[in-house]
Formats: structure tokens, sequence, C-alpha cells
């Protein structure tokens, strides 16, 4: 009987328009005591009446629901009548800059806390058990991997004697001279990031800059290689490169995500051969065949052709666009071809990637293999979840929009577009939390956008009302930093108070179900059941160098690391942006840098409406009717999910040890560094064994 006047309000009014008690539609009255209790009581009658016709309903949903046989109940899961979700979150109304310090303090204690168990149980150990309370190394001393790591959040908080403690464990006991292999990927974002950004927030203390320069020597190795592309893996003690994975084939992000860092310590040291390894492995990618600026996630360091192909924005080729955009930034925008790549990658990415979901019509983005580019996977990683914040990076280059100086109307049309994108991936990322009985993300979800991918499945893989399924493979959660570093981004961009209290919504999350009583965070086995959580027993390095980081700097004031002034390593390391010197930026010109720019500006108009195609596929029964026909029924779906590629998780006792010709198959199996999905697997070794990090993903 009541409905809403339109789609944006929240007044009800009453439809029979010769109803006496329709104060909606007739002038204002004086209405006396006596007519105002009969209504009051009449409202409060009919209240109750559908309050106990609800009840019944709702029990009688449940029962059906429960036989998970009825078409009624696969109906009301769909469209959420039975809905275990609540509405979406709407806007928020401005809070209190004391309210935020406050958040901001228990960022920082929640650091404080996890920093003292690891300095309690494993200082100076790479990583931190906190089940277990101990430590281990990926090679036999260990490569500063917390610690190091953790040195740019240490300054951000003002924790001085934390920093000069660290500082003094960085000068007396870190040395790279060991008889130990490292994933070139895994150490250039956390160790030699995390040692440059420590020298430029220390004051330029010169003891980070000899670590980080003695580090960069050694793992110049891995890029002697017949094609330029780097090796997986370096041997520190002897500089050599090492083949890593399956053939020695190496990750797209391993190799196109070290350049931020490389380009910034010639910027340094004035010396040009880390800008030209790091330099050259682009330009050769650039030169190799895409699918409208999509490449696979493999590529081959000896003929320097890509590999394989699966194409995703996930693990293993996620950062390879992030730093795309990067680069073009750090250098102050003297480098466009860097701009023209990513812009090309976006229009594939609009053109092919992009998806939405029943009920609730969120965007999100897929995967793909090349050579059936229509057959679009709903599976997406966690780590996807970079590109919200990314997106709306490019659109800006990095400043606040503002309605006098900056406004959204100055926006091209791509620009308004992709940072359109990026808000609406950054909302379906932040419902990957909110729609789970913990408010913790898992870290990969099947997106619904087809009524059968959830015939057959229990409540525990999909949440009636939910967009997602969760598959018992993947309920892990690893604290991970994508979604807070793209509400980061978004607050900074367009001051919207939601995307803070989405944050601390996550904060809240992580505090009740990840915190150990003992001290420190872990990792969980399965995000889905809040009565049944299991420690995986590790904290992940990113989790103090990245997660809280970005969660102390979206409560904290705007002034700290400006977007314009800096940018983000794939770890959350922030680097200044600089002008660089213009010896830096001669290199000989290719007769197909002129091709390459006019063939993605093709694609980017090619790709433009793309999105609005996406956008307008109407309500959820059209989008039904239009589904993909490729990915009818999940169970095709498994197919996948059970193939080489799918990781396990490994059990609480993590090691470290394993043979070099495991490889990419030992991927997933207990003794495993379990990082494939985030910043690369990590396939190490203690006590200077052969180490193989396979994967990359990046954060």
């Amino acid at each position: 009987m009541f409905q809403r006047q339109d789609k944006n309000s929240g007044i009800p009014f009453h439809q029979s328009w010769n109803d006496p008690d329709d104060k909606y539609d007739k002038p204002s009255i004086v209405v006396h005591s006596q007519p105002r209790m009969r209504i009051r009581f009449r409202h409060v009658v009919i209240m109750l009446g559908v309050f106990a016709v609800s009840y019944l309903a709702v029990r009688s949903s449940s029962t059906t629901d429960s036989a998970d046989s009825s078409l009624s109940s696969l109906r009301g899961r769909l469209q959420g009548t039975s809905n275990r979700i609540s509405k979406r979150p709407t806007a928020v109304s401005s809070t209190s800059p004391e309210l935020w310090d406050e958040r901001k303090d228990r960022v920082k204690a929640a650091f404080k806390d996890a920093w003292g168990a690891y300095r309690r149980d494993a200082w100076g150990k790479d990583e931190y058990h906190p089940i277990s309370k101990q430590g281990t190394n990926m090679i036999r001393n260990g490569q500063g991997f917390t610690i190091v790591d953790s040195l740019d959040t240490i300054l951000l908080m003002g924790l001085t004697e934390e920093f000069e403690e660290a500082k003094a464990w960085v000068r007396d006991e870190l040395d790279f001279n060991q008889d130990g292999e490292v994933n070139l990927f895994e150490t250039t974002i956390r160790v030699l990031g995390g040692l440059l950004s420590a020298y430029d927030q220390s004051g330029h203390d010169q003891i980070f800059l000899t670590k980080a320069v003695d580090l960069a020597d050694r793992l110049m190795g891995a890029f002697k290689t017949t094609s330029g592309i780097p090796y997986a893996s370096v041997h520190l003690e002897s500089g050599h490169g090492v083949p890593g994975h399956e053939g020695g084939i190496s990750t797209t992000s391993e190799v196109s995500t070290l350049q931020l860092e490389f380009k910034y310590l010639s910027y340094l040291t004035g010396d040009d051969k880390y800008w030209r390894v790091a330099e050259d492995v682009i330009m050769k990618m650039k030169e190799l065949d895409s699918l409208d600026g999509l490449v696979p996630i493999f590529i081959n360091p000896y003929s320097g052709q890509f590999h394989g192909s699966e194409i995703r924005l996930g693990s293993r080729g996620d950062s390879y666009y992030e730093y795309l955009i990067k680069q073009y930034l750090q250098t102050s925008k003297t480098e466009p071809v860097y701009k023209e790549m990513f812009d090309h990658a976006i229009a594939g990415v609009k053109k092919h990637l992009v998806g939405r979901t029943i009920p609730n019509n969120l965007l999100f983005i897929g995967e793909i293999s090349k050579y059936a580019p229509s057959s679009l996977s709903p599976k997406m990683d966690h780590l996807v979840c970079f590109l919200g914040g990314t997106m709306a990076l490019s659109s800006t280059e990095g400043r606040t929009l503002n309605n006098k100086t900056f406004p959204r109307s100055t926006f091209t049309g791509v620009e308004e577009e992709d940072f359109k994108i990026g808000e609406e991936l950054t909302e379906a990322c932040y419902e990957m939390y909110r729609q789970t009985e913990t408010g913790l993300a898992p870290e990969i979800v099947y997106w619904v956008k087809d009524k059968e991918q959830i015939v057959g499945k229990s409540e525990v893989e999909h949440t009636p009302g939910s967009d997602f399924i969760i598959n018992d493979m993947d309920g892990h959660n690893w604290l991970r930093p994508e979604t807070v570093e793209s509400l980061f981004y978004m607050w900074r961009f367009t001051g919207d108070e939601k995307y803070r209290e989405w944050g601390w919504n996550i904060f809240e999350a992580i505090e009740t179900y990840s915190k150990v009583s003992t001290g420190g965070y872990s990792s969980i086995h399965d995000i889905r059941r809040k009565k049944h959580i299991q420690f995986s027993d590790k904290m992940e390095t990113f989790f103090l160098a990245e997660t809280l980081k970005y969660l102390y700097l979206l409560f904290g004031p705007n002034d700290q690391f400006p977007l314009d002034k800096y940018v983000f390593n794939t770890e959350a390391h922030p680097l200044p942006i600089f002008d660089p010197p213009k010896h830096l930026l001669q290199r000989a010109k290719d007769d197909r840098d002129d091709e390459f720019a006019k063939a993605a500006a093709a694609a980017e108009a090619e790709a433009a409406g793309m999105f609005d195609k996406v956008n307008d596929a109407g309500s959820s029964e059209e989008q039904l009717a239009a589904a993909d026909e490729v990915d009818q029924a999940l169970s095709e779906l498994a197919v996948e999910d059970d193939s080489a590629d799918t990781e396990e998780v490994p059990e609480v006792e993590v090691e470290y040890e394993e043979s070099p010709e495991d490889g990419l198959a030992a991927e997933g199996t207990e003794g495993e560094v379990a990082e494939e999905e985030e910043e690369g697997e990590e396939e190490a070794t203690t006590e200077g064994a052969d180490s193989d990090t396979s994967d990359d993903s990046l954060l």
C-alpha cells in the first residue's frame, strides 16, 4: 500500500486519492487531538499486523530455504526476499575531526601491539607467526622483510624509539651477502622500496641509501638474460639470476613491478644502470602482441615472449597495470608512453573484463583467456581491488577534486568514465567485506551474474541476497590492503566521508576476528562463519607496511603524502615525484612508438561507451536474459577452480624449504610461503637452501 515517491526519496505516500487520512496530497489543516489519537492507533494496529505477517513469512521462507530444492527458495535468494544481506550502504553525514583522530590513534595502537609482539618473539626474522610465537627467515639470516617493510609506517606514526631500534638493526645486522636465493619482485617492492622510502622520510639518512645500493647491485644479475626480461629470482651472494617457476617462466607482474624503485635509485645516485634495465623491460613488453592492451600473466625470459593465455588483473598480473600510470606520474609526466600504455590497457578492461552482478548490479572485473575474450569468468581476486583507486588516480593525476579549482566537470569523457568505474569497483570491493558474516573479505569470490551459479550452493558458499559465491578453498583472509588502499584514494580525491566509514568498519572486523590475545594479528583460514574462526598463524609483513598504513592515512589529515607529490609503490612505500635529468629520459627512438600511440588511441575510441553498455544492462531480469552463455553453470567454473593454478591455504605451521624443481607445481602445498595472490607467492627456503618465489601479485 505504501510506495516511495521516487527512487531517491524515503517519504512514503498513500495511493488512495479518496482516503481522508491522505496527508501527503491535501493542504495542511489543523488536526484536533482526538482524530490524531485515532490515526496513531490505526497505524499501530497496521504495523503490528504487518509485523505478524512478516514474521510468519520469514519463518516459512526459512523452512523452505533449508530444503534448498524449491524454486521459490532460489528466487528468494536471488531477489533478497529472505534477505540476510542488509541494504547497501548510503552516504553518511560528516563526522567530527576529533572522532577521526581517535580512530587514527586506534590504528596506531594496533600497529604498536603487532610490532611489540613481533619484537618480543621474532626480532630480526623475516616473518612472524603470532600463535606459535616464533619467527622464520626466507634465507639463512633473513633479509629484513618485517623490519624494513615497516620503517616508513613507523616514521609516519611518529614512533621514535621503535624507529631508532629498527635503524640500528638495519645498520648492524642487515647483511645481503648471503648464500641464498630471493625473489626479485618481492625483495624489490618490500626491501628495496622500504629502504628508499625510509631514506626519503628520515631526512636522507645515508644508512638506508647505502643498503639500498648494495641490494640493488646484487639484484641486477636477474636481468642478465638473452631477452632482457629478468629471471624470477637471484642468488644474493653471487648476484646471479635464477630461473623461477616451472620451465623458468617469470610472471608478468614480477618483471614489471620493479621500475619505480630502480628508477628512483638512479635518480638518487646518478647511476643510470638501474633505470636502463628496468625501462628496457617495459619497452620490450610494449612491442609484444596484446589483446587491446591486456597481456597474459606469464612471460618467458629466454624468448622474451608472453607465455600462456590467462589474462587477469589479480595475481601475477595486477601491478603491471598499476606501475604503468605510476611511472608516468613519478617522473612528473615527462614520459607519456606509460600513460598511453595504461589508457590502452584500461580500454581493454572496459571492452573485455567488466561485468555486473545480481541482485545488486555491482560492477566487477573478471578474467578471460586471450583465445576466448568473450567468455568472461566472474572470478575475482581481492588483489583486483587496487584498481578502483588506481583508475581514480589516473583520472585526477593525484589532484583533489574541488568545485572551485578542480571540478569534476573538467574531466574528459574518458576520465569521467574511468573515475566512475573506480568508484563502482571500490564499492563492490567493500561489499566483499560487508556481505560476509564476519565483515572480512575472502581471498577470491565468484560474482553472481547468472541465477544458475547458485544452484546447489549451501548458505555457507552463498549467503541469501549476496552478490557472490565463496568456494571452500577461497574463504581465507590474509589481511590484505587493496580495498583500504582504494578507500584511501577515493577519500583523498572526493572528500566523501563514506569511504572513511567503510574503512572503519573493516578495521573493526580485523580487531574482532584477527587480533591474537597474546599479541599480534593473524591471517584466518575461513571468514565465512564467525563461530568457526581458525588462525593461520602468520602475520604478513604487508599488514604492517600497507593495511595499517592506508587505514592510518585514511583517518588522518590530507597533507600527509599528498598524491600530487608522491606515488606509492605496490607495497605502499611512498616515493617522491621528481623531475628526472634529461640524460635519463634519452633513449633510442623506436619507429614503433608513434605506431603504438595511434593503436592505443584507436583502442580507446573503440572502448568508448562500452562501460555505458554494461551500466545500462537494466534490471536483474534483463541481466539474467543477457548473461554470458559460457558461464551459465558454476560447475563449469569449478573445473577452472580445481586446476593447477588453485592454491590451497597452508595449515598453521608454515615451512619454507623445498627443492627448486618443485617450481610452480608445488603451489598450494604445505610448506609454501603463502603469498601467491599478493605479491608474489614466495617459495623460499631457510638455512640457505634454494628458493623459488612464485607469483606475484602485487600490492
